[in-house]
């Protein structure tokens, strides 16, 4: 399909990009010149758009043109997107227009609503290649499941939406096609793995969504980006055609869930896609939609804590919980606060998981690529000859008093099967005990957690702290549905780090925190990060994805109006 080889890593690269860059153009003049209508279609959910069309009010022409023009812009400004299909997006909005108006009947649940992907879902006739060059010519034959069942629910695909390289850090960076920016502030990243699909969706240049999540990928874009997401259990949501970066990695498992600028639209997708299989051989339990019902007299009990014991949260995220576990309790909810089990055990068995064939599987097909600069600290480990890797561990506990530090360089090592069998155990023991000490012991019916111990940072600076992922990769470990939701905004008046703040409360692991929090340019800078989004996880037990999103809901409703959802950003 694409005119070109992969004998040079920057001729692919430039390549693709004009390639993505004449797909822009040719959607930018099929979709023609703005209307006075276009705010309108974008300050719509996609729940609204689908029942607007149903009813004959707009036209999915009308819709899918207007996501497109500022589809177009935010690619401009932002860098969202991998593959476009803007022009065949069109297309197909006038033919299922053309075909309601005979039928009278709309296509499915999402008739006429923009969609976009994240990059790793394949799309037929277009490559799957997670930023890597090697994978740049190999077009997918079919749409993944996830794909598939929105398609056939009358969602019109605008493109693929850009990633981090390997989809192993929490940035959207790559060789192929660049970096993706923040639409609140573009000098912030818009996290990742799935961080394109969060920044297109925070400009109002999709209805909604969807993206993959092994440590944080669905949830961190949308702390980002101030958008909803949910990580579901693993066995909800089909993940067929998703292009793996580390195939056979099943210790931590990896999911597809839905990202959208309401918690109506995220929703919405969990009812269509739960428990439903796209192949004869997928291995996905049929456990359809079961709603949780609520209502005004419904009373529930959830647990929060601002500090997980392994990274102090700043005084922004610490204002995000502690804001909705006040609304929860205006609301008439119980909120207890309580002690979660060691999170520094979850960053061990984490680390120890995903490093335990060297990240060889995943670096192998960078082949002539260069390494992000993102990836340096989260590969080093396995690299290291076990003598240095003990030396450092006990100079950084030793001189630095950073234990945290230490036990994650440690565990961060190539492992053989009878290493692998320890972890994995290990790992179910750990769920064990947080049914025992937290869901058993307390009642719980849900938790609000932080969401990342700060907000967006500047770009490049997860590759100083990616320890900072243990606050989402903490429910990967456990497989518990987490749902993420935009709370307010960095607020320098209240937000900034005083004297009196840094020498108080809990302290975690010292190296990270350092960086952080002191020193002369500390990455958490309230004033440079003035008006970026903040949010919360809410967290439920497995299987409990209905009722997550239920708490989602509640917690959305007693927060209030904000400055989120769409029409929430302005060009």
């Amino acid at each position: 399909m694409w005119p070109f080889s992969n004998a040079n890593w920057k001729e692919t690269a430039r390549a693709k990009q004009d390639v993505r860059a004449a797909a822009v153009d040719a959607g930018l003049a099929t979709a023609g010149p703005a209307t006075s209508d276009d705010n309108v279609y974008l300050g719509a959910t996609a729940c609204h758009i689908a029942q607007q069309i149903k009813t004959g009010q707009w036209s999915a022409g009308q819709v899918v043109r207007a996501y497109v023009r500022r589809a177009g812009l935010a690619q401009s400004r932002f860098n969202c997107f991998t593959e476009v299909r803007f022009k065949e997006a069109i297309q197909e909005a006038d033919a299922l227009d053309a075909e309601f108006a005979t039928s009278k009947t709309p296509r499915g649940r999402f008739h006429g609503v923009p969609l976009s992907i994240k990059e790793q879902f394949d799309l037929a006739g277009y490559d799957s290649s997670n930023g890597y060059t090697a994978w740049t010519t190999d077009p997918a034959l079919e749409d993944a499941g996830l794909v598939e069942i929105l398609r056939s629910e009358g969602a019109i695909v605008l493109g693929k939406t850009n990633i981090g390289q390997t989809l192993m850090f929490f940035e959207s960076v790559n060789p192929v096609f660049g970096r993706t920016s923040n639409p609140w502030n573009d000098k912030h990243t818009c996290g990742g793995s799935s961080g394109g699909e969060g920044a297109l969706l925070a400009a109002d240049g999709s209805a909604f969504g969807i993206g993959t999540d092994i440590g944080g990928s669905l949830r961190i874009p949308a702390f980002y980006c101030g958008i909803y997401s949910l990580k579901p259990t693993l066995g909800r949501i089909s993940r067929v055609g998703l292009k793996l970066t580390a195939p056979g990695l099943e210790s931590i498992p990896l999911v597809s869930g839905p990202m959208g600028r309401s918690v109506e639209d995220v929703d919405a997708v969990a009812r269509i896609a739960f428990g439903r299989p796209t192949r004869g051989w997928e291995s996905l339990p049929p456990v359809p939609y079961t709603e949780f019902k609520t209502d005004s007299t419904t009373r529930l009990r959830f647990g929060y804590y601002t500090f997980d014991g392994c990274i102090r949260s700043s005084p922004a995220t610490q204002r995000a919980v502690l804001e909705t576990v006040a609304a929860l309790r205006g609301a008439g909810h119980e909120v207890v606060e309580f002690t979660p089990p060691s999170s520094n055990t979850a960053a061990e068995l984490f680390v120890g998981l995903v490093a335990a064939d060297g990240y060889s599987t995943m670096l192998k097909p960078l082949a002539s690529d260069p390494q992000m600069d993102e990836l340096f600290l989260i590969t080093l480990g396995p690299k290291l000859p076990g003598f240095i890797r003990s030396v450092v561990g006990w100079l950084v506990s030793k001189l630095l008093g950073d234990e945290h530090f230490r036990d994650n360089i440690m565990a961060s090592r190539k492992r053989d099967v009878a290493g692998l069998y320890k972890l994995i155990a290990a790992r179910d023991e750990y769920t064990k005990l947080w049914y025992k000490e937290v869901w058993d012991a307390h009642g719980f019916d849900g938790l609000v957690v932080p969401s990342q111990a700060i907000p967006a940072p500047p770009h490049g600076a997860t590759k100083l702290v990616p320890q900072l992922s243990v606050s989402t990769f903490l429910w990967n470990i456990l497989d518990f549905p987490t749902g993420a939701v935009p709370v307010t905004r960095v607020d320098p008046t209240v937000d900034t780090l005083t004297p009196e703040w840094l020498a108080s409360g809990p302290r975690g692991g010292i190296m990270v925190e350092r960086t952080l929090y002191h020193g002369s340019k500390p990455l958490y800078d309230a004033k440079a990060m003035s008006g970026l989004p903040v949010g919360v996880q809410i967290v439920g037990r497995r299987w409990q994805d209905e009722k997550v999103l239920a708490m989602m809901r509640i917690a959305d409703d007693a927060l209030g109006k904000r400055s989120f959802g769409p029409g929430s950003w302005t060009p």
